[in-house]
């Protein structure tokens, strides 16, 4: 199963605002928008590349997203 990173923003902040910082980054299931850990994320959020994650690219990452990514993936 093929996986990228999907961000989160703090409630009420657009994900359409150029200046808005992200919450927390969370993994999800190729073009989804449901996080592994079961948060609901906007669609139009970015995404970066599951090869991202570990690096401080990933910043803040969701650690129950973590957690479950490692147990998917081989």
């Amino acid at each position: 199963m093929e996986h990228e990173m999907r961000a989160e923003y703090p409630e009420g902040v657009s994900v359409e605002d150029p200046d808005a910082e992200i919450k927390l980054w969370h993994m999800v299931r190729l073009e989804g928008s449901t996080a592994m850990c079961g948060r609901q994320l906007d669609a139009a959020a970015p995404v970066q590349s599951a090869d991202a994650w570990g690096t401080p690219a990933a910043d803040p990452f969701c650690h129950t997203c973590g957690a479950l990514y490692l147990r998917e993936v081989p």
